[in-house]
């Protein structure tokens, strides 16, 4: 029976559902209403919905309402166990909610404008709509099952999203590439799914969360003779999981092929929605992770790679697109580090301000390749300042808060996760401080880059597109310029109630050991965020990001040729970013094809020679031969049948004496 009695439960319900109705609306009755009313009627509820999500921040957040954990419906019953539809409502997920139809409302509207002339365009709204259903009932679900529910959902939609000019080979193996490795990562996510419900008995958050202290020192056996225990072994599961959603080496090879699906959906995947699911996850799993230092030290490690690694590829990129989605990738890789040093509520911070900066950049790219005619690559732009000064104004704006350039939103997130894996103690942080360190000057030269080699330089665009080149429609400019506000502000502003506060925004919704707890030794350095800010000339990443914003500038503006010399000068090293660490190349001939070649080899094998070769082909054989050899006996000779007579009788006596 459905419960919806709580006031607040209503609310969360009515969140999740609104984008869902306008999901089915443009899905079943796009057609007969017509595009002017279903962009009224779908943007009008996810605008619906991101206002009661406000609230439901203002009442949670604000105000401190206590927690609410209840259930909707029970879906199913299997002895003592129950599997239900229920909400947890606290501060992280009312938070979540926000910047999720946030940026979801930016990306509807800018819709209207990218899409307009496409023949998709009711589908579109309809997944992207459904793409937001899915990610809230994630947030918003407090057991493992409605969880994977959620999980699943942005999965399965993604695909839908990522292949959805089907007629494209690119994108079909962009989609399915990335199905095949998010399946990859759930598998992982199942296994410690099931492994919850076989230790500790219950999916509900509350009360595995509340047995974990006791469950620490219970083992299970992996391998024979060797045992791990059991928080570990969920732990690094649930983080594989991560690893497939949020793009963590070396699961990260989806992500750049997404970039096949229209814009507006690479801005909502890669900025608030499904490559922050995996982030998400393990903040709300903090209770778990705390108590296994091994999970979390191999998520510093994997973390500080994917930050270092997938930057340097990023550098080398021409299309646009790539070069954002592999900074992506390397911020999240910081979302993972923040994760691993125990550093949750500032790896939730990045992720708020990232979801700000990066589907402003994402959107401002879509701006550009609107009005080049869907050109992507680079090398084929310049000069574009003149043309397009809002998008290339909000471009910059997303360039320098990426960049943590103060008083720049992502100054603050980011300097203060580089500063907390400074200060662990957990093995393998000082690897991972020296990737993220090494990322605050690699960002500003991809970012700086790409920014001059689009906006600035000299003009390398088609000579036929050149007249027609302008500024995009204010209902694309409109969502830049209200994501250029919070990348300039959301940093300034939240940077006390997040971290520094003594009840912080996340509060009791995010669990750490006092011994683990880096970000309180920070607060006595912190000053407020102006301070913050005009101290930032202190710090060596503030100058490794002025530097690596001058080496863009002087390897694209200033003396071209240097770059070709470089190129030349280390082959090698440009080969091996060029070929993204020979990742796609493993891929491709061990999973794809390999999996081909033993399709082939089984099918030979078992279904040609063993099922038709012997089972099918071979018994009729059989049976031939038989009645072949059958015939020869009868012939219809008398002296035949008679020989054969005198033949059994003597082998019969033969027999019978050769017995006595």
């Amino acid at each position: 029976m459905m419960n919806v009695e709580n006031p607040l439960l209503y609310i969360a319900l009515m969140i999740a559902l609104l984008p869902l109705a306008g999901a089915l609306i443009a899905g079943l009755l796009g057609k007969n209403l017509g595009r002017p009313l279903i962009n009224t009627i779908v943007v009008s509820l996810v605008g619906i919905s991101f206002l009661l999500s406000c609230y439901l921040f203002k009442v949670i957040v604000i105000n401190g309402h206590p927690t609410v954990d209840d259930s909707l419906y029970t879906w199913a019953t299997a002895g003592v166990l129950r599997f239900d539809v229920a909400f947890l409502i606290d501060r992280l997920s009312a938070t979540m909610c926000m910047i999720v139809l946030f940026i979801s409302l930016m990306v509807h509207i800018y819709t209207i404008g990218y899409m307009a002339d496409d023949p998709g365009y009711m589908r579109f709204f309809s997944y992207v709509s459904l793409f937001t259903f899915s990610m809230l009932i994630l947030v918003l679900a407090d057991n493992f099952l409605l969880l994977f529910f959620g999980w699943e959902g942005v999965g399965l939609v993604s695909y839908l999203l990522i292949g959805f000019w089907f007629n494209r080979e690119t994108a079909n193996f962009g989609s399915l590439k990335a199905f095949i490795v998010n399946r990859l990562g759930d598998i992982g996510f199942l296994l410690a799914t099931a492994a919850v419900l076989m230790f500790f008995g219950t999916l509900s958050y509350h009360d595995v969360f509340q047995q974990a202290p006791n469950a620490v020192n219970k083992m299970i056996s992996i391998f024979p003779g060797h045992e791990v225990p059991v928080i570990t072994a969920i732990c690094l599961l649930l983080f594989i999981g991560a690893m497939g959603k949020s793009a963590q080496v070396p699961l990260h090879v989806w992500l750049p092929e997404s970039m096949e699906g229209p814009t507006p959906i690479s801005a909502l995947i890669h900025a608030a929605t499904m490559v922050t699911a995996g982030i998400y996850m393990v903040a709300r799993m903090s209770p778990l992770f705390e108590y296994s230092p091994a999970a979390l030290s191999i998520i510093l490690v994997i973390g500080g790679t994917t930050a270092f690694f997938m930057g340097l590829v990023a550098i080398v990129q021409y299309d646009i697109k790539r070069v954002i989605a592999y900074s992506t990738i390397s911020q999240l890789g910081y979302m993972a580090v923040a994760l691993g040093a125990s550093a949750y509520d500032a790896a939730i911070f990045h992720l708020i301000t990232h979801a700000f900066f990066k589907a402003l950049l994402f959107l401002c790219a879509g701006s550009v390749i609107i009005a080049l005619h869907h050109e992507q690559d680079m090398r084929k732009m310049g000069g574009l300042a003149q043309y397009m000064p809002v998008t290339y104004l909000t471009f910059a704006i997303g360039a320098l808060a990426l960049c943590a350039i103060p008083p720049f939103s992502g100054f603050y997130s980011k300097d203060l996760i580089i500063d907390a894996v400074k200060m662990s103690n957990m093995p393998g942080a000082g690897y991972a401080y020296a990737c993220v360190l090494a990322g605050a000057f690699i960002t500003p030269v991809y970012t700086f880059r790409a920014l001059f080699m689009t906006f600035h330089t000299k003009e390398r665009v088609n000579p036929k597109l050149r007249g027609h080149v302008h500024e995009s429609p204010w209902v694309v400019l409109v969502p830049l310029l209200l994501l250029a506000i919070p990348s300039v502000v959301s940093g300034q502003i939240m940077v006390h109630p997040m971290i520094f506060s003594h009840t912080t925004l996340l509060g009791d919704s995010i669990f750490v050991l006092p011994e683990h707890n880096v970000l309180s030794q920070l607060s006595g350095e912190y000053h407020g965020p102006n301070m913050m800010a005009l101290e930032a000339g202190k710090t060596l990443s503030f100058w490794l990001a002025i530097a690596g914003i001058f080496t863009a500038w002087l390897f694209t503006a200033g003396v071209p040729a240097w770059s070709e010399f470089l190129k030349n000068r280390f082959k090698w090293i440009y080969a091996v970013l060029v070929r993204k660490y020979g990742f796609d190349d493993f891929n491709q001939i061990v999973f794809v094809h390999g999996t081909q070649e033993a399709g082939h080899a089984f099918y030979d094998v078992s279904d040609v020679k063993l099922i038709d070769g012997i089972c099918v082909n071979g018994s009729g054989r059989l049976i031939r031969w038989f009645a072949q050899v059958g015939r020869l006996l009868q012939t219809g000779y008398i002296y035949h049948y008679a020989l054969a007579m005198v033949l059994g009788i003597v082998v019969f006596l033969a027999w019978y004496v050769w017995g006595l």
